[in-house]
């Protein structure tokens, strides 16, 4: 019985394969349902790398993780618009990282940002107004509640059913799917950052300017003893405090983290801010903190030492395409003798979309 099941799903899988190449919607070009001059960035050769923390724990993923990785990276699960696009929620969140490169003329006002309350997508969410907020990378999520950029939502099961059906108009989620998107994205890890021991403090091997700019970090502001910059990203519980703030940039919005924040720009809620310069620059105006230019250039150091991660980055490419879709594949394991048909669907779409870029003419190259 199971032989059969699988053998009909894999020819599932080249159908998917061959229905994919024949009628996919384009994402650029003349019929494509996005604005002129959308970039994904879908080209990038390299890509965030994905650390979870299931694997570092137990040498695997669980069927619900790799479940919500499949669904992460379907456009199924969202509304009509991002299907016919090829949108998923992988784009904007690269291997559950951001996407600075992410423009959408209409939906963007600058790279690496993007309007959830615009008509693209959900014209029935329209609000009228511009207001794209940052892409943010969502490694270490299950440590970073409440969720949204204004810290809106205190479930991320709650937050992630609304950006399906409100923000995207998709359908209704199952509660399976729901529950592998939780799992997926709760195991996401931090990058390990060597800098960092114990309580968030710099280990022993910090530069001079790093220490300097560990302390400044939590000097008292000089116009507000109460405040400092250590009071909201608290080093010890994972530089933030759970709590929103109005730092001078159009209203309350929660303290983002600080771990691996090199690889997260642009800054602030809205993304106005490119580097570390501008961002220290901006609450030195704000708060009248007086910092001169070595104090400045001490608290990038730290910011840096803080943001750092171990190889950031990594090629895609065959070897790595391979791994995920035995991935996916293998949620088919349980998939198959369950009769649950909707995740075999998920399963053939996805892992279908996978040998569609598998076997692109660049790849072969």
């Amino acid at each position: 019985m199971f032989s059969r099941s699988f053998r009909s799903v894999a020819a599932g899988f080249s159908m998917a394969l061959a229905l994919q190449r024949a009628f996919a919607f384009p994402i650029d070009g003349e019929q494509t349902t996005l604005p002129v001059g959308t970039e994904l960035n879908e080209d990038a050769l390299d890509h965030p790398r994905e650390v979870f923390r299931s694997e570092a724990v137990g040498g695997r993923k669980s069927y619900l993780v790799n479940l919500g990785d499949m669904a992460f990276n379907a456009s199924s699960i969202l509304g009509g618009a991002a299907r016919q696009a090829g949108v998923s929620c992988g784009t904007c969140h690269v291997n559950g990282a951001s996407n600075p490169k992410l423009f959408v003329p209409g939906m963007s006002s600058r790279p690496g940002n993007f309007d959830t309350s615009g008509p693209l997508f959900n014209p029935k969410a329209d609000n009228l107004a511009l207001d794209a907020v940052r892409i943010p990378s969502l490694r270490g999520a299950r440590y970073l509640a409440p969720y949204g950029n204004d810290g809106r939502t205190a479930s991320l099961r709650d937050f992630i059913r609304n950006v399906i059906v409100t923000e995207f108009a998709g359908p209704e989620p199952s509660s399976a799917i729901l529950d592998g998107l939780v799992a997926y994205i709760q195991d996401i890890d931090f990058l390990p950052n060597p800098s960092l021991g114990p309580g968030g403090k710099l280990n022993a091997d910090a530069s001079d300017a790093e220490r300097r700019g560990e302390a400044l970090f939590s000097k008292p502001f000089r116009h507000d003893p109460n405040l400092s910059c250590a009071g909201c990203h608290i080093p010890s519980g994972a530089f933030l405090d759970h709590m929103q703030h109005d730092v001078g940039s159009g209203g309350l919005y929660k303290t983002p983290t600080l771990i691996n924040a090199d690889f997260n720009a642009p800054y602030f809620h809205d993304g106005r801010f490119d580097t570390y310069d501008q961002v220290v620059g901006h609450f030195d105006r704000k708060f009248d903190l007086g910092l001169s230019t070595q104090e400045k250039e001490d608290i990038v150091a730290y910011l840096t030492a803080v943001g750092d991660g171990v190889r950031a980055y990594e090629r895609d490419g065959a070897a790595a395409q391979l791994r995920e879709i035995a991935d996916f594949a293998n949620v088919l394991g349980t998939a198959i003798p369950a009769h649950d048909n909707d995740v075999i669907a998920l399963a053939v779409e996805t892992v279908g979309g996978e040998l569609r870029d598998l076997t692109a003419p660049e790849n072969r190259a």
